[in-house]
């Protein structure tokens, strides 16, 4: 009996201990961070994006549903540094997510006609940024066409580099980054009710094991499910005097690292 206790206590012992670190990120950070920021919305552009660029840091843009008049703003965002990257051109999720054109519900596509949108989305994105290379985020973090999923027809076809979702569990952040399957990144949402604390916690999570933090807002002080303008500008102040600690980078950046300095 007291030797199963003692077995017990040592698993116990062993499995509260932090991690050890997995990636070797740049000039000794102990982990990564990437911001990511879904659906093109106004407030990136008019709060987001300006936030970033006062504080030094690039985040990454999953852009759909690309309105005519923000085209140079968007343009610009990518002469800034910042990665735009593929959700698609019109979003389509499932048709009981949220009201939408049946016509651009996920249920109406096939998996070739998806990938056939993926890759015309890339278009828009090289005539905006210039680059040959794209990741890209499954929109509602579902990854189906007409009821089948269509993520290793994505890989097969290698128009983007990387599917980034919504799914992620606490050892996300311990990762080993070199390892992680580029079609299933994980990312923790965080919206309406998030704090600058809360997001901390996340990167401290991440510096534990040497892994990485990956964020995704939506709306930045207005549209849906957003994070309040003034705790996503002292999360950015917190991350700017952090440098040292942490490397804040695009999600292409990180995993082009990764895989290099493994």
């Amino acid at each position: 009996m007291m030797r199963h206790v003692f077995a017990a206590a040592v698993l116990c012992a062993w499995m509260a201990l932090p991690a050890t670190a997995q990636t070797r990120w740049p000039n000794g950070a102990k982990a990564a961070v990437v911001l990511t920021y879904d659906d093109a919305l106004d407030s990136q552009l008019d709060h987001a994006i300006p936030a970033l660029d006062a504080a030094g840091i690039k985040g990454t843009f999953f852009l759909a549903n690309v309105e005519e008049a923000d085209v140079w703003r968007w343009r610009a965002a990518a002469r800034g540094g910042h990665e735009l990257a593929n959700h698609t051109i019109f979003h389509p999720c499932a048709h009981d997510v949220y009201p939408a054109d049946p016509r651009y519900v996920s249920e109406a596509y096939t998996i070739t006609s998806m990938l056939r949108e993926i890759a015309q989305q890339n278009v828009l994105l090289r005539a905006l940024d210039g680059r040959d290379r794209h990741g890209f985020a499954t929109p509602c973090g579902q990854s189906l066409a007409g009821g089948k999923d269509y993520l290793e027809e994505l890989r097969k076809a290698g128009t983007v580099t990387y599917v980034r979702g919504v799914v992620d569990t606490p050892a996300d952040a311990r990762a080993d980054v070199s390892k992680a399957d580029p079609m299933h990144i994980p990312s923790r949402p965080f919206g309406e009710g998030a704090t600058a604390e809360k997001m901390i916690d996340y990167v401290r999570e991440a510096e534990q094991g040497g892994g990485w933090a990956v964020f995704l807002f939506h709306g930045v002080g207005g549209d849906y499910a957003a994070v309040p303008d003034a705790e996503h500008r002292a999360f950015l102040a917190w991350l700017a005097q952090h440098r040292g600690e942490v490397w804040v980078t695009t999600l292409q950046s990180a995993l082009d690292w990764a895989r290099t300095h493994p």
